[in-house]
């Protein structure tokens, strides 16, 4: 006999998300949702002021609440004061969305210096791990950790060596620290968004190649970040209650892992 039992839908009243780089692209998409959902949104990024406050001011119109906290996530002492601030603010966390990071072209990995090797690596795995592990501490069962990687991850990227690099070690991190944390229910998956309109496309990529991104798709387009908001929601709800280790592709059909 099959026994089909229904839940009634998810009240989001009283969580508390964490949003790294949530002050623009796929983390304001994000944040927006969850408040949309009934969340409570932690906004965390680097020194974006102007884009945080339009986020902020947004959300607040939608009724929403959050708060902003601006600083670098490759100081452990800051991931400190972000876990603080939440906890004093709204008491509690239940949602961990690491998504900050950041990629820079070159046409060779002669040209990569070990400074930018060193950047790339702090600010994309090394401040994940000083952020989750102090969130951790205060996560019950139930909660959810949701890393973003990339597609790069999985077709490679020649002109983005070390960004590919440190995004595979976020798929890595994801799947371990998934196994690890599975018998105290909580959850911990990836997203490994294709291209999409975000601030790290212009910043990141020549001029003439900026026209063509996300031209390799089979839907012949990049992506907006509304688009890849509802799989956080759903990563972060009750309804993807068997969900963990996984990773999530969302790129418009260019890759099909």
């Amino acid at each position: 006999m099959i026994i089909l039992i229904i839940e009634p839908l998810e009240n989001w009243s009283g969580k508390v998300a964490i949003v790294t780089g949530g002050d623009s692209g796929i983390g304001r998409a994000v944040s927006i949702g969850f408040v949309k959902e009934g969340a409570s949104v932690v906004i965390v990024y680097y020194n974006e002021h102007k884009d945080a406050e339009e986020t902020k001011n947004f959300i607040e119109s939608l009724g929403g609440n959050c708060i902003l906290i601006s600083g670098d996530l490759k100081d452990s002492s800051f991931c400190d004061k972000v876990v603080e601030e939440t906890l004093n603010t709204y008491g509690k966390i239940d949602i961990l969305v690491n998504n900050a990071g950041v990629q820079f072209q070159q046409k060779s990995l002669l040209d990569v210096t070990d400074e930018q090797f060193d950047l790339t690596m702090k600010t994309n795995i090394y401040s994940m791990f000083y952020l989750t592990k102090r969130a951790l501490k205060h996560m019950l069962p139930g909660s959810s950790i949701i890393n973003v990687t990339s597609i790069t991850t999985f077709k490679g990227e020649p002109e983005l060596i070390d960004y590919v690099t440190s995004k595979g070690a976020i798929v890595g991190f994801t799947r371990s620290l998934s196994t690890n944390l599975a018998d105290k229910n909580i959850r911990v998956n990836a997203v490994a968004p294709g291209v999409f309109w975000t601030p790290i496309q212009p910043s990141c990529w020549e001029a003439e190649k900026i026209p063509t991104l996300g031209s390799d798709a089979p839907m012949g387009r990049a992506g907006h970040p509304y688009e890849i908001a509802p799989i956080f929601i759903y990563l972060a709800s009750n309804d993807s209650s068997y969900v963990t280790g996984q990773v999530i592709h969302i790129n418009g059909g260019e890759y099909k892992g």
